[in-house]
């Protein structure tokens, strides 16, 4: 008879709402010692609420939490990290002007005088990064890091504050495929040294690669729990949604007819006088997906604000062979949609949608001086977004509900009814599936092949680069505002792309 080890973490009927709606209903969960678990779910799911709960931001309406088989009572993030819970937030908490050891001790001094807290801090850093190979310049400025080591500074953060319980929530999202590599073998390490791993993610083929154990939620309940090693990609994705849900992007290969987005020496400078796009070439034909592949904040967003009429630049623009201007006097919005651009912008709720207004309204939103006769019509209009959102699938189907009321992945489904459906000669989307849950991703995959195979021409940005392969005929690479080079999907890898992410090509690695 072998004895069960007593589990870092247990939860038991853990339960939590925000007034009619159930985030968490009696959640029992165990976590064991030295491993790396993972938490996946449909957006809405309930991850958050519960990892919000664990690490004190949130209060349980009901149930039990155990922490080494103690039960614990966390009310806030010091008890969390007294009972060493550690959590890397997906949206990083340092401060950029300070450096890397003074993120590191913030919150966590010894006494009122800094400089012995500074060196006590100094020698543990050094002493964590040659323990779990998290190398950071201690004096470096956290504005002069890139995310990658911003992310490692949160991990010592955690680590400085004796944390051998991580959360890491989406940890991936703004790394480089190598980046993310290196961070498996950190999490790997972790875990061989005995701390105990929570990773929330949406992507399957991450959880496939690192995890040892896997939570599947749905709808606020916890559905299953699996070994990873007695599991499949498929058999995860029906256990979060409830039917089966097809992961690959099927396809027809493109049939590219004439040219219809073609820019030459595109090039913006920001406010601050930065210089954010330095001659970008690329042109999009009838009948293909041109993708975007690149790290947020290379210049995509900057390519997409211009193409679509949100920023003026200086370069050549020609659409259907006819030039659009670009010094801001006539290039707006709303001149790009009369000349058949549709614009799905990368942050729906900044730029895509008016959060207060109802969801009829915001499928009308950019449009409205078109045809004024029928836009007086408000039950005309209302009919109108009914059948829309029936045929994207939007949930609840209330044209009347105002757009904060919809998830993030019901959001972007308007946004799309309402660009896809003006049959545009060229559709820009960008992160067209960001916070999304796996069921409407596969939707809004199928939405956009059947755009491109009604002969329109698409420009695809997102930073996942599993969706720019599977989606794109054509694949360009964005660094720091310039085009790295382009790749057919099916000649390239994750490697070679990532490679161009980080700036290297073949010329760079040849001269070292």
């Amino acid at each position: 008879m072998t004895d069960t080890p007593i589990p870092a973490i247990e939860l038991r009927r853990v339960s939590k709402a925000f007034g009619s709606v159930k985030a968490n209903k009696e959640i029992s969960l165990k976590v064991q010692p030295g491993t790396i678990h993972g938490i996946i779910g449909e957006n809405g799911a309930g991850k958050s609420t519960l990892m919000s709960i664990l690490y004190g931001f949130y209060k349980a309406d009901e149930g039990e939490i155990y922490i080494r088989g103690q039960r614990a009572k966390i009310s806030d993030s010091q008890a969390a990290i007294a009972a060493g819970i550690g959590m890397v937030f997906q949206h990083f908490k340092l401060v950029e002007p300070f450096t890397v050891l003074e993120n590191v001790i913030l919150g966590a001094e010894d006494d009122s005088l800094l400089r012995p807290s500074l060196a006590k801090a100094r020698k543990e850093l050094s002493h964590l990064a040659a323990e779990y190979e998290l190398y950071v310049d201690p004096d470096a400025a956290i504005a002069d890091l890139g995310v990658g080591m911003q992310q490692r500074v949160e991990i010592l953060k955690a680590l400085y504050r004796r944390a051998d319980i991580l959360i890491l929530d989406e940890p991936t999202g703004v790394l480089t495929p190598a980046e993310a590599d290196q961070l498996f073998r950190i999490l790997h390490r972790l875990r061989d040294e005995g701390k105990t791993i929570i990773l929330i993610t949406h992507k399957l083929r991450e959880i496939m690669d690192i995890t040892d154990t896997v939570s599947v939620m749905r709808q606020g309940e916890m559905t299953a729990t699996v070994k990873t090693t007695e599991t499949s990609p498929a058999h995860l994705a029906e256990l979060m949604v409830g039917r089966k849900v097809l992961l690959r992007v099927e396809k027809a290969p493109a049939q590219p007819g004439d040219v219809v987005l073609e820019v030459k020496d595109l090039r913006v400078t920001d406010d601050q006088g930065v210089l954010r796009l330095k001659g970008i070439d690329l042109s999009v034909r009838a009948g293909e997906i041109l993708g975007i592949a690149g790290v947020a904040g290379n210049g995509q967003s900057e390519l997409l604000e211009v193409l679509g009429g949100m920023h003026p630049a200086q370069g050549q623009v020609r659409l259907n062979g006819q030039e659009i201007d670009l010094t801001g006097r006539f290039s707006d919005g709303q001149s790009r949609r009369k000349r058949g651009i549709s614009h799905v912008p990368e942050d729906r709720q900044r730029a895509g949608l008016i959060m207060d207004f109802t969801a009829w309204e915001n499928t009308i939103f950019g449009y409205h001086r078109e045809g004024a006769g029928l836009f007086t019509d408000n039950r005309a209009l209302q009919a109108e977004a009914d059948a829309k959102m029936q045929r994207y699938d939007v949930r609840p189907p209330d044209a009347t509900l105002a757009a904060k009321n919809f998830s993030g992945g019901n959001q972007q489904k308007i946004v799309l009814a309402r660009e896809i459906e003006r049959n545009p000669d060229l559709l820009l989307v960008g992160q067209p599936t960001r916070g999304v849950d796996i069921g409407a991703i596969e939707f809004i995959h199928q939405q956009i092949v059947a755009l491109r195979d009604a002969g329109k021409a698409i420009l695809l940005v997102s930073v996942e680069l599993e969706e720019i392969v599977s989606l794109s005929d054509r694949i360009a690479v964005m660094f720091d505002g310039q085009i790295m080079g382009e790749r057919v999907p099916t000649d390239t890898n994750e490697t070679e792309l990532g490679l161009l992410m980080a700036g290297v090509t073949e010329k760079v690695a040849a001269h070292g």
